[in-house]
């Protein structure tokens, strides 16, 4: 008797026990995949579903399985963005209120203002790593390079990652003289590349390797592409580079205004709307035949980067749809901050020629953009990446932080849809966790705290109210959300925004915008509507404070100061400082003389 009851409640747990595991089993294989797609120095209108002429099918097929947003606002510079985007956590808070290279002594004094990502934040990929997700990342990291900093103690079950700024996407060589190195790590250990090396392809494959080494095993994964692409030096196969050889020869007015045509057809900005003509945008028509042809060209290279890109991007989807994981695969697209104006106005002299000689670089008119080849597309042909909007990287205007943001998957409700619905940076860590059923940090005591130490709370909101179509907006038109970088300073509240722009580009003053009916920032309103102008600049006060936002030194230049830093690191030759000041700092400084003048 004794053993038949013991045989029966045997029998009895082990079916309890298969129930549990199966229902287990089930729940984790039902929670998506997520592909977290990161472009680097993407404009607004660089891609055909934002109104590109650029040919990018797989983006484009992205946003007809899901939701286009065309109030999306990033940082204007990549780490800052970065930071964010994987704790949902305020830059300054995070230890990362600009990058590195561009922080002046003054600030690194502070323990937030190392430009590094802090222990006091958790990213996305520890969190779902910790509640069974295998956590992937192929590409830019920059976020710290020490190995508690790399993204093997953050949370990433693998990786393959380069820890600069930028790097050269057809080997492994560093791209600016404040590197000794292209810093390129596996798993945290120091890494090389290999002979047939190019970027976008290379970070797709691994990322398909990392995919396949669990596939199977009923574990859901994040997978974090933050591509090269279309960082300097704008690099691109031969093959892409033919098909954009005569889109661009009628040049940067012609192509922002085309832009800002398709914008308008395609519901990104209202029909009224207008644009300001940048005075870093160089006079077309004053350019001889050849410089023309040159201009054209280094666009072309850019056009042709993006559609590598997305290639190879098509080449992931197809992949995942062979092993049966697309359809329950959520895809997040967007770009880290506004298009890239930096890079020598007219690159056809003999000091340019020099300094890229320096770094073992050319810019032929017949090898841009392949091997060997340094190129950028400066700020005339920035300014139409960014149309219809103003200003570009690294400043507050909307050409700086507004970028495309799709999120897409066959599982969503919301198809071939577009929301006109503010959102931040700091919204896509706690959007990813919902999507992904996982539970964020919750208070305890009074404090917040993971992994045995107090962290930060996230301050973005989960946009997964808008893709399900229950809310048409997830901030109240009070609420304000605040940014700075550099001492380029903005604060959003409902439809509108106050923003100032230091030099050498922007006046230092602050202006009043309603980014949703002028998202070109083309009517102050700062007098008309005196009440609410005060009201934000108190607001913005108020973040500051709360966010230890520091100021910046007294004739603070940011690009001058990546090359005091990148001197001060190296230790080199003091012509470091006038290679970076004639590829990054000369147009500015042109447009600055230009004003004078007036």
């Amino acid at each position: 008797m004794k053993k038949r009851t013991f045989i029966l409640f045997r029998t009895a747990l082990a079916s309890v026990l298969l129930i549990a595991f199966s229902n287990a089993a089930s729940a984790q294989s039902s929670r998506p995949n997520i592909v977290f797609i990161l472009a680097d120095d993407l404009g607004f209108t660089d891609t055909a579903p934002y109104g590109s002429e650029i040919n990018t099918p797989t983006i484009s097929a992205l946003a007809a399985k899901g939701l286009r947003f065309s109030n999306y606002h990033t940082a204007g510079s990549c780490a800052p963005s970065r930071a964010m985007l994987l704790t949902g956590v305020d830059s300054h808070r995070a230890g990362v209120p600009n990058i590195p290279e561009m922080l002046p002594p003054e600030q690194t004094q502070y323990s937030h203002y190392r430009g590094v990502l802090g222990r006091n934040v958790v990213t996305i990929a520890t969190l779902l790593q910790d509640q069974g997700y295998h956590t992937y990342i192929a590409g830019k990291w920059h976020l710290g390079m020490t190995p508690d900093l790399l993204p093997s103690a953050r949370g990433f079950e693998r990786s393959f990652i380069m820890a600069d700024s930028g790097a050269d996407n057809w080997e492994q060589k560093p791209y600016l003289p404040i590197y000794k190195q292209a810093n390129w790590f596996a798993d945290g250990k120091r890494t090389t590349l290999p002979d047939d090396f190019y970027s976008s392809r290379f970070l797709i494959d691994k990322t398909i390797e990392f995919i396949d080494e669990n596939a199977g095993d009923g574990a859901p994964f994040l997978a974090y592409v933050p591509f090269q692409a279309v960082h300097l030096p704008v690099q691109a196969p031969q093959e892409f580079i033919d098909r954009y050889m005569d889109t661009y020869d009628g040049g940067w007015d012609e192509l922002r205004r085309q832009r800002y045509l398709r914008a308008v057809e395609l519901g990104l900005v209202p029909k009224n709307s207008a644009m300001v003509d940048m005075q870093t945008t160089a006079d077309w028509d004053k350019l001889t035949p050849k410089q023309k042809k040159y201009q054209a060209k280094r666009m072309a290279v850019y056009a042709a980067m993006v559609e590598a890109m997305d290639f190879h991007i098509g080449r992931l989807i197809a992949h995942l749809k062979s092993i049966g994981e697309y359809e329950n695969t959520i895809f997040v697209f967007t770009s880290d901050n506004g298009a890239e104006p930096s890079g020598p106005a007219d690159p056809d002299t003999a000091l340019t020629r020099f300094a890229l000689t320096r770094q073992d670089y050319k810019n032929d008119y017949e090898t841009l953009g392949l091997k060997g080849s340094f190129n950028s597309i400066g700020p005339s042909f920035a300014s139409a990446a960014a149309s219809p909007l103003s200003y570009y990287k690294f400043y507050s205007g909307e050409g700086g932080m507004r970028v495309p943001l799709i999120i897409a998957g066959e599982v969503l409700p919301s198809q071939s849809a577009m929301t006109s619905a503010f959102a931040f940076a700091t919204d896509i860590a706690p959007t990813i966790l919902e999507l992904a059923g996982a539970e964020k940090p919750l208070p305890r005591f009074g404090a917040l705290r993971y992994g045995g130490r107090e962290v930060e709370a996230m301050t973005g909101r989960s946009l997964v109210p808008l893709i399900n179509g229950e809310q048409d907006r997830i901030y109240e038109p009070d609420e304000p959300i605040g940014y700075e970088l550099g001492g380029n300073s903005a604060l959003f509240q409902g439809d509108y925004k106050i923003v100032l722009n230091r030099g050498p580009v922007g006046d230092g003053q602050w202006y009043l915008y309603n980014i949703v009916d002028d998202p070109g920032e083309t009517r102050d309103l700062s007098k008309s509507e005196p009440k609410r102008f005060q009201k934000m600049l108190n607001a913005y006060v108020r973040y500051t404070k709360e966010n230890g936002v520091l100021p910046v030194p007294k004739g603070f230049n940011a690009q001058q100061q990546v090359a005091l830093n990148g001197l001060r690191e190296q230790a080199g030759p003091a012509i470091l400082i006038s290679i970076l000041l004639l590829l990054f700092v000369s147009p500015f400084v042109l447009y600055a003389r230009a004003r004078r003048k007036q």
